[in-house]
């Protein structure tokens, strides 16, 4: 009897074990390859308080006006593609994506991103002027951004200086250490003195620079040029 009790029982294990092994465990998927660009440009823009009213807006179509032109797009079309996202910055860790991350690699790239543009949902401008926490923030981004490229750049455009969060002299060398460049266009229609102020306190990273625009007339122009030095 005891016998027959364990021949049963072992055969009943025999037969079991074939069932475990129609449901292993399911193996972790890979994680999704990054896309290879030459260029992985994150574009900042004011939407604090402190700027003039309308300017956010301003902002927003001078680069849609931008990415249309033609010199612009050869760039963007002369190699591997770049990778672009757009946000608006204003107090301390406001950051908010306008456009998610997108490659550009032909002239109808670019005016896809610049129809984009227009449409993105700005909203208002609304609170104080937090350059080092934009900095910061914006640095996340790269993070999970699907993309691959030898070049990483945060571009800000303001006519403001900071006056909340972060000291954006740390938020710069922060950048720097992850290898990220930090570039600013200025508009100077508030203050004069502000390109001295954004090379000392905001860019950094290998060939870092300040452009100025004197005004609303000139924006689009110095935006261009800007563009097509980050670009090439």
């Amino acid at each position: 009897m005891r016998r027959r009790h364990f021949a049963g029982w072992l055969a009943g294990a025999l037969l079991a074990r074939p069932l475990a092994a129609q449901n292993p465990a399911p193996e972790p998927k890979p994680a999704p390859a990054e896309e290879p660009v030459d260029l992985e440009l994150v574009l900042l823009v004011d939407a604090s308080a402190s700027i003039t009213t309308g300017a956010l807006e301003f902002q927003l179509r001078g680069h849609a006006a931008a990415f249309r032109d033609d010199k612009v797009k050869a760039a963007v079309a002369a190699g591997p593609g770049i990778a672009v996202t757009l946000a608006r910055f204003d107090g301390p860790h406001s950051l908010k994506v306008l456009l998610p991350w997108r490659r550009l690699a032909s002239a109808a790239d670019a005016d896809a991103f610049a129809e984009a543009v227009l449409a993105a949902p700005a909203g208002q401008e609304a609170g104080s002027t937090a350059i080092g926490s934009a900095v910061l923030d914006a640095l996340e981004l790269f993070k999970g951004s699907g993309f691959d490229g030898p070049r990483q750049t945060i571009d800000i455009v303001s006519n403001g200086f900071s006056n909340a969060g972060l000291d954006s002299t740390l938020a710069r060398d922060a950048a720097e250490t992850a290898g990220v460049t930090v570039n600013a266009l200025v508009i100077l229609d508030e203050y004069d003195w502000l390109e001295d102020y954004y090379r000392q306190q905001v860019i950094g990273g290998i060939g870092a620079f300040v452009r100025t625009a004197e005004g609303r007339d000139s924006f689009i122009q110095a935006l261009i040029a800007k563009l097509i030095d980050e670009i090439v």
